[in-house]
């Protein structure tokens, strides 16, 4: 049995090996099918035009050879990068910010300690890269700098682009535009959604909503690592790949749609928690086991069990909640 997985992530030493040659084994399948499709979809001209058909293929997987390039197309980070040339290499060159390079490098021995690419010892180091992306971000988005959590964001990136300039832009795109104001100094935007969290789960599993407040958890204390890594370490990495390539087509929703799902799914063994620890441990353990691993199922299961959410809602929410948040603050 391989101990590090494609991406070079060190399996845990509890690694149940059988049931996941079981599941990759039947999702091999799937994704020699979709792979086929895919390079039809892109017949070698690099476009995709946003419609109902590509949202249909996003929702069940890119490829991993056209992932780059399909998250780099649909979240705008290719467009900027082509209309920004250069801009990269002039952030990397200009004048620093001390205590943004300090905050960074202290960071990096943190950043995925368990997967070898990320290894001083590793040739080509990883960490060189995420150094340099997370530095020209700082940068260029000085209003958020560098906030932890981005360097695994990042790191991610960089897994899958293999390429320091593009893994720049998609962070942009993530940071920018399609997530609302998360690693800003006030965290305003992650404190938000974890609110409107609660309050779908108020909607959506009523019964889940009551424990919470009934035991005083608040919803920031469980699901806090959820938004600001946006699943990484939490979910397997084929399910957190296959979350953001929704991510970055349908923007921001599909962080609920994952989150209610799992909430729903272990409703039953939510509901057996009878302390606050108790709650708390079992909102770990949910984001692991075979409804996780099983990411094409599971994929499946974020569009449907959630019911219907719509943008509209969920930006009515934030509105209340964010209010509300200013108003203690």
């Amino acid at each position: 049995f391989c101990r590090v997985d494609p991406y070079g992530f060190e399996r845990p030493e509890d690694f149940d090996y059988a049931s996941y040659e079981a599941f990759f084994s039947r999702y091999l399948v799937v994704l020699t099918r979709r792979a086929i499709k895919w390079s039809k979809l892109l017949k070698g001209n690099n476009s995709i035009q946003k419609s109902l058909k590509v949202k249909r293929y996003i929702r069940k997987g890119i490829p991993n050879e056209h992932r780059a390039l399909v998250w780099m197309i649909v979240s705008g980070a290719q467009a900027n990068m082509e209309q920004n040339p250069g801009y990269y290499h002039r952030l990397l060159e200009g004048e620093k910010n001390a205590k943004l390079l300090e905050a960074i490098k202290t960071d990096m021995n943190r950043t995925f300690p368990d997967n070898v690419k990320f290894r001083k010892t590793a040739d080509p180091c990883l960490q060189h890269t995420l150094y340099n992306v997370l530095v020209a971000y700082g940068h260029h988005n000085k209003a958020v700098g560098y906030c932890q959590g981005m360097n695994f964001i990042a790191g991610y990136l960089i897994l899958i682009t293999k390429n320091e300039e593009e893994s720049f832009w998609l962070l942009d795109a993530l940071i920018g535009r399609i997530l609302p104001d998360y690693y800003s100094p006030a965290m305003l935007g992650l404190k938000t959604d974890q609110e409107v969290l609660g309050e779908l789960v108020k909607m959506k599993v009523p019964a889940v909503a009551e424990l919470m407040e009934r035991h005083g958890v608040m919803w920031t204390l469980v699901v806090s690592r959820w938004f600001i890594c946006l699943f990484i370490d939490i979910l397997p990495v084929e399910t957190v790949l296959r979350i953001w390539d929704c991510l970055f087509y349908e923007g921001s929703k599909i962080i609920f749609r994952v989150a209610l799902t799992l909430i729903k799914q272990n409703q039953a063994f939510i509901l057996e928690a009878t302390n606050f620890p108790d709650i708390c441990d079992k909102f770990k353990q949910i984001t692991k086991g075979t409804l996780v691993t099983e990411c094409h199922s599971f994929m499946q299961k974020i569009f449907t069990d959630p019911g219907s959410l719509s943008m509209a809602t969920i930006n009515k929410l934030r509105e209340s909640c964010r209010e509300k948040l200013l108003s203690q603050g």
